[in-house]
Protein backbone atom coordinates (compact mmCIF):
# COMPACT_ATOMS: atom_id res chain seq x y z
CA UNK A 1 0.00 0.00 0.00
CA UNK A 2 1.43 3.50 -1.00
CA UNK A 3 1.73 6.15 1.44
CA UNK A 4 0.51 9.74 0.12
CA UNK A 5 0.87 12.93 1.16
CA UNK A 6 -1.76 15.85 0.53
CA UNK A 7 0.56 19.29 0.12
CA UNK A 8 -1.52 22.24 -0.87
CA UNK A 9 -4.20 20.05 -1.92
CA UNK A 10 -2.43 17.95 -4.16
CA UNK A 11 -1.24 14.12 -3.65
CA UNK A 12 2.66 13.91 -3.58
CA UNK A 13 4.19 10.79 -3.89
CA UNK A 14 5.07 8.99 -0.19
CA UNK A 15 8.77 9.95 1.24
CA UNK A 16 10.35 6.89 2.74
CA UNK A 17 10.34 7.78 6.85
CA UNK A 18 13.62 8.62 8.41
CA UNK A 19 14.48 7.85 12.14
CA UNK A 20 15.80 11.53 12.93
CA UNK A 21 17.44 11.60 16.14
CA UNK A 22 17.62 15.54 17.59
CA UNK A 23 19.72 14.17 20.69
CA UNK A 24 22.33 16.80 22.27
CA UNK A 25 25.66 16.53 22.36
CA UNK A 26 27.06 14.77 25.68
CA UNK A 27 29.95 15.45 27.79
CA UNK A 28 32.10 12.44 29.11
CA UNK A 29 33.93 13.29 31.78
CA UNK A 30 35.93 9.89 31.79
CA UNK A 31 36.88 10.43 28.51
CA UNK A 32 40.41 12.39 30.08
CA UNK A 33 40.70 9.41 32.08
CA UNK A 34 41.26 6.81 29.10
CA UNK A 35 44.58 6.19 27.13
CA UNK A 36 42.93 7.71 23.83
CA UNK A 37 42.01 11.28 26.11
CA UNK A 38 45.74 11.04 27.58
CA UNK A 39 47.10 10.52 24.57
CA UNK A 40 44.99 13.64 22.79
CA UNK A 41 46.26 15.62 25.95
CA UNK A 42 49.42 14.86 25.56
CA UNK A 43 49.53 15.45 21.76
CA UNK A 44 47.91 19.10 22.61
CA UNK A 45 50.43 20.33 25.08
CA UNK A 46 53.58 18.78 23.49
CA UNK A 47 52.45 19.93 19.96
CA UNK A 48 51.59 23.37 21.99
CA UNK A 49 55.15 23.56 23.16
CA UNK A 50 56.73 22.54 19.75
CA UNK A 51 55.24 25.68 18.18
CA UNK A 52 55.40 28.11 21.12
CA UNK A 53 58.93 27.32 21.33
CA UNK A 54 59.89 27.88 17.58
CA UNK A 55 57.29 30.86 17.57
CA UNK A 56 59.13 33.06 20.45
CA UNK A 57 62.58 32.58 17.88
CA UNK A 58 63.53 33.95 14.52
CA UNK A 59 62.55 30.79 13.08
CA UNK A 60 61.19 32.74 9.43
CA UNK A 61 64.88 33.17 8.39
CA UNK A 62 65.32 29.09 8.38
CA UNK A 63 62.36 27.74 5.61
CA UNK A 64 62.98 24.15 7.50
CA UNK A 65 61.85 26.16 10.75
CA UNK A 66 58.44 27.50 8.69
CA UNK A 67 57.61 23.70 7.26
CA UNK A 68 57.84 22.87 11.65
CA UNK A 69 55.56 25.73 12.94
CA UNK A 70 52.98 24.73 9.64
CA UNK A 71 52.60 21.27 10.47
CA UNK A 72 53.11 21.86 14.71
CA UNK A 73 49.99 24.29 14.21
CA UNK A 74 48.15 22.36 12.07
CA UNK A 75 48.38 19.18 13.81
CA UNK A 76 47.75 21.39 17.26
CA UNK A 77 44.71 22.63 15.57
CA UNK A 78 43.34 19.43 14.19
CA UNK A 79 43.61 18.04 17.58
CA UNK A 80 42.05 19.95 19.14
CA UNK A 81 38.65 19.65 17.39
CA UNK A 82 39.52 15.79 17.60
CA UNK A 83 39.56 15.80 21.24
CA UNK A 84 36.28 17.98 21.60
CA UNK A 85 34.59 16.12 19.22
CA UNK A 86 35.74 12.56 21.54
CA UNK A 87 34.87 14.94 24.47
CA UNK A 88 31.32 15.82 23.23
CA UNK A 89 30.85 11.91 22.21
CA UNK A 90 30.41 12.78 18.75
CA UNK A 91 32.70 10.83 17.23
CA UNK A 92 29.81 7.70 17.43
CA UNK A 93 27.99 9.89 15.01
CA UNK A 94 31.52 9.80 12.62
CA UNK A 95 34.44 7.63 11.43
CA UNK A 96 37.26 6.60 13.46
CA UNK A 97 39.77 9.03 13.36
CA UNK A 98 42.56 6.34 12.42
CA UNK A 99 43.48 8.22 8.82
CA UNK A 100 43.97 11.64 10.89
CA UNK A 101 46.45 9.95 13.74
CA UNK A 102 48.09 8.23 10.92
CA UNK A 103 48.79 11.23 8.75
CA UNK A 104 49.57 13.27 11.84
CA UNK A 105 52.50 10.77 13.06
CA UNK A 106 53.75 10.60 9.68
CA UNK A 107 54.55 13.95 9.07
CA UNK A 108 55.50 14.45 12.89
CA UNK A 109 57.98 12.14 12.16
CA UNK A 110 59.10 13.84 8.95
CA UNK A 111 59.24 17.68 11.18
CA UNK A 112 60.96 16.27 14.27
CA UNK A 113 64.14 15.14 12.34
CA UNK A 114 63.54 18.64 10.57
CA UNK A 115 63.27 20.29 13.30
CA UNK A 116 66.38 18.30 15.19
CA UNK A 117 68.28 18.86 11.98
CA UNK A 118 67.56 23.23 12.55
CA UNK A 119 68.94 23.65 15.47
CA UNK A 120 72.54 23.24 14.23
CA UNK A 121 71.58 26.67 12.76
CA UNK A 122 71.34 27.91 15.93
CA UNK A 123 74.57 29.25 17.82
CA UNK A 124 75.24 27.40 21.29
CA UNK A 125 73.62 28.30 24.16
CA UNK A 126 71.78 31.24 22.68
CA UNK A 127 67.85 31.82 22.93
CA UNK A 128 67.51 29.97 19.44
CA UNK A 129 69.38 27.37 20.00
CA UNK A 130 67.69 26.04 23.07
CA UNK A 131 64.22 26.90 22.18
CA UNK A 132 64.90 24.89 18.75
CA UNK A 133 66.46 22.32 21.06
CA UNK A 134 63.40 22.12 23.44
CA UNK A 135 60.78 22.00 20.49
CA UNK A 136 62.80 19.08 18.85
CA UNK A 137 62.41 16.99 22.01
CA UNK A 138 58.71 17.44 21.73
CA UNK A 139 58.22 17.54 18.64
CA UNK A 140 59.62 13.83 19.24
CA UNK A 141 57.02 13.14 22.06
CA UNK A 142 54.07 14.58 19.84
CA UNK A 143 55.22 12.06 16.83
CA UNK A 144 55.63 8.86 19.59
CA UNK A 145 51.38 10.41 21.04
CA UNK A 146 50.44 10.55 17.83
CA UNK A 147 51.81 6.70 17.00
CA UNK A 148 49.85 5.42 20.27
CA UNK A 149 46.61 7.10 18.98
CA UNK A 150 47.09 5.69 15.61
CA UNK A 151 47.75 2.14 17.13
CA UNK A 152 44.77 3.04 19.81
CA UNK A 153 42.65 3.51 16.69
CA UNK A 154 43.59 1.05 14.76
CA UNK A 155 42.86 -1.52 17.44
CA UNK A 156 39.49 0.04 17.75
CA UNK A 157 38.72 -0.31 14.16
CA UNK A 158 39.64 -3.80 13.76
CA UNK A 159 37.81 -4.78 16.78
CA UNK A 160 35.01 -2.94 15.31
CA UNK A 161 35.36 -5.09 12.17
CA UNK A 162 35.73 -8.10 13.92
CA UNK A 163 32.33 -7.89 15.34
Amino acid sequence: MERAAVVSGRRSPSVPECNISTSTLAFDQHFTTTAKGILLLAEIMFGMLVWILVGGTEYFHLSALCWVMFVAILCWVLTVFLFLIYLTGTHNRIPQSLCLNCSAAAVYLVTSVVDALSVNQAIRGRHNYNCWAASAFFAFLTTLCYAGSSYLSYWAWKTTQEQ
